[in-house]
């Protein structure tokens, strides 16, 4: 099992520094920099509570969901992040890619992605056609978060587990 664990860990860091390393460019740098505020608090606690607030049935059923799954999203982050305190990858990597401001918190798993996807779940689901809107960004939002050098590609998977199932879970309680 310990042999598994190992070759999973480095495959999850090959995967990072190809991402990080070899796909740099200035396109690229630009987008995803500006894309990755998309599972950021501040945007993703205002477009949940700005939908919920201001628009109509059935967008503002959605909105409220997503502000509750945010909300409960953030608890098993939270959790995860103090019982497994990963160092960010630009930090245990020293030839990694990142921007100004880098966090320094723990990396495992990704507060953004989790948001992106406890936020976007509610609308996909109220609204099938936008889906791959909704998704797809929320894809992007994770991606970047590693082409950054702020994660691993598991701690977006993490993200995206934790954000898809609480979001799941808050929508099928709901109804």
């Amino acid at each position: 099992m310990r042999r598994l664990f190992l070759r999973f860990q480095l495959w999850d860091r090959h995967l990072f520094q190809w991402i990080n390393g070899r796909l740099h460019n200035p396109f690229l740098n630009f987008w995803l920099y500006h894309l990755t505020f998309m599972g950021g608090a501040s945007f993703t606690i205002s477009i949940s509570l700005l939908t919920w607030i201001f628009l109509p049935i059935p967008w503002s059923t959605a909105g409220a969901q997503a502000a509750v799954a945010l909300a409960v999203s953030h608890i098993p982050v939270a959790i995860a992040k103090k019982i497994y305190p990963r160092v960010r990858p630009y930090i245990a990597l020293p030839d990694s890619k990142t921007f100004r401001n880098p966090l320094s918190d723990y990396s495992f798993p990704s507060g953004h992605t989790t948001a992106a996807f406890a936020t976007a779940l509610p609308f996909m689901l109220s609204f099938p056609n936008f889906a791959p809107l909704f998704c797809g960004l929320s894809v992007l939002v994770g991606f970047s978060r590693i082409y950054l050098g702020l994660h691993y590609p598991s701690d977006v998977l993490a993200g995206v587990a934790i954000g898809s199932s609480v979001a799941s879970m808050t929508v099928a309680i709901w109804s």
